[in-house]
């Protein structure tokens, strides 16, 4: 009986299954707007990502298929000699040096300043306050060019010149830094920092304990806009060092260009070394950084 009632069930789920086969399905729409979405961002995609492939390409070629009417998109053949010349004909590994403390001093510095700035002007109340950031804006509209010379007086006077530290000394506080981090402090509730007030924290304690840690998105985002601009910074470097020993790889590339004939194949090979290091930090930083995009843009 019970093998009955098995078999019966079998046969009536079999039924089913065909029946439900038998009913045509409705077909599914084609979103063509998500489709002209990703293709535009496909294209946009390989927009970008050709100059670093041709990059890459260059550095196996030889100087002689470099210099080929019409170009060669592929090598004939892979050379990869020119990642070793690159260190023989530059002092690379200084360099790389010199850039990875430049970057790491100029970086921390605006971390610290221009949160300090940021906490000041976005939850202290003092006479004058918004005059005196509507000042620090006015900077913003400077250009950079026209700080070199009173920056270098400076530099010099210190004796500092083709030295480690004249790389990032002007560089660690920015207008743009201290307004990126004061629009993330005015985003926090007040809230909390009544609370904390309540409890007997000063005003360091505050802002060191209770809203640095809030805006690490904010912090990360500066903290990679600082290290691509202080990686990528080239007049600079060329005024007050230069000392190949104590150039930035930046700096030192430049020298790899001739008057008459310049050897491609090994600037390309030091160029793609030396853009490595900043897409790494990119790869690690981008969560925070998108939060930080989301998250300083929603208050004023």
């Amino acid at each position: 009986m019970a093998d009955t009632e098995i078999t019966g069930a079998r046969t009536a789920g079999t039924r089913t299954a065909v029946a439900e086969a038998a009913v045509p399905r409705p077909r599914r729409r084609v979103d063509y707007g998500s489709l002209a979405t990703h293709l535009v961002l496909s294209l946009g995609a390989v927009v970008m990502v050709f100059p670093f492939l041709w990059q890459a390409l260059t550095a196996l070629k030889s100087l002689a298929e470099v210099s080929r009417v019409p170009p060669t998109f592929l090598p004939d053949d892979w050379n990869w000699s020119s990642f070793d010349e690159v260190f023989t004909a530059l002092p690379f590994r200084e360099m790389l040096t010199n850039s990875a403390l430049a970057t790491a001093g100029r970086t921390a510095g605006q971390l610290v300043f221009c949160s300090l700035a940021a906490y000041a002007f976005a939850r202290m109340r003092f006479r004058g306050r918004d005059v005196l950031f509507g000042l620090f804006l006015s900077v913003l509209m400077v250009p950079s060019s026209l700080l070199v010379l009173p920056q270098y007086d400076i530099i010099q006077q210190f004796g500092l010149l083709n030295s480690t530290p004249a790389l990032f000394l002007p560089g660690m506080f920015s207008a743009f830094g201290t307004f990126l981090l004061r629009q993330a402090f005015l985003a926090l509730p007040k809230e909390l920092e009544e609370a904390a007030r309540i409890d007997g924290a000063g005003s360091f304690r505050i802002f060191w304990s209770i809203m640095l840690p809030l805006i690490r998105p904010a912090l990360a985002a500066l903290a990679v806009i600082t290290a691509m601009t202080a990686w990528n910074d080239l007049l600079w470097p060329l005024i007050v060092n230069t000392d190949p020993e104590t150039m930035p790889i930046s700096a030192g590339l430049t020298s790899l260009e001739g008057q008459y004939e310049t050897n491609y194949p090994v600037m390309m090979a030091g160029s793609l070394i030396a853009s490595l290091p900043m897409l790494l930090v990119y790869v690690f930083l981008q969560r925070h950084f998108v939060q930080s995009v989301a998250f300083t843009g929603s208050k004023g």
